[in-house]
């Protein structure tokens, strides 16, 4: 009953996004790490996608910074989750067939410590000469933007 009361709490919160350096779309709310990245996957698997891996960087980040003497933690928690969206890539790949380089697609849930803000983020579609790739690119971060609404 606490997760289904905070979880609703989550969703009354104000929704923040922000484009950081330009490459990143970046969204901030409040809760814990394990209830975002919850309601994160659940508005994946809500849109009828499948995660079809989840990368744990912050285990990744802690592993490997002792095997080459980084000490800094630079995040609490920290999860990528990959996936693919069999309409839209298809109308990106009609587009431009190079565009399978945009596959798969990933949004991250992060904390930083000392910081209570939860962070959701994508990287944004690079922008084309192409209106058939731009169109498909705006149906992709349409996309993307959706699915970290939904969990928010």
């Amino acid at each position: 009953m606490k997760k289904l009361l905070a979880a609703c709490a989550m969703l009354c919160l104000p929704l923040t996004a922000l484009a950081a350096e330009g490459y990143t779309v970046l969204f901030k709310t409040q809760g814990t790490f394990e209830e975002v990245r919850d309601l994160l996957k659940f508005a994946i698997e809500g849109k009828g996608l499948k995660i079809t891996n989840t990368n744990h960087i912050s285990e990744m980040l802690e592993r490997t910074g002792k095997d080459i003497g980084e000490t800094r933690q630079v995040y609490g928690n920290a999860e990528q989750f990959e996936f693919c969206s069999a309409t839209v890539s298809r109308h990106m790949m009609e587009a431009d067939p190079h565009a399978i380089v945009m596959c798969p697609y990933s949004v991250m849930v992060y904390t930083i410590p000392n910081d209570k803000t939860v962070y959701l983020a994508y990287r944004k579609p690079a922008t084309t000469g192409n209106p058939a790739l731009k169109k498909s690119l705006d149906e992709l971060e349409s996309l993307l933007t959706g699915i970290i609404k939904d969990a928010m």
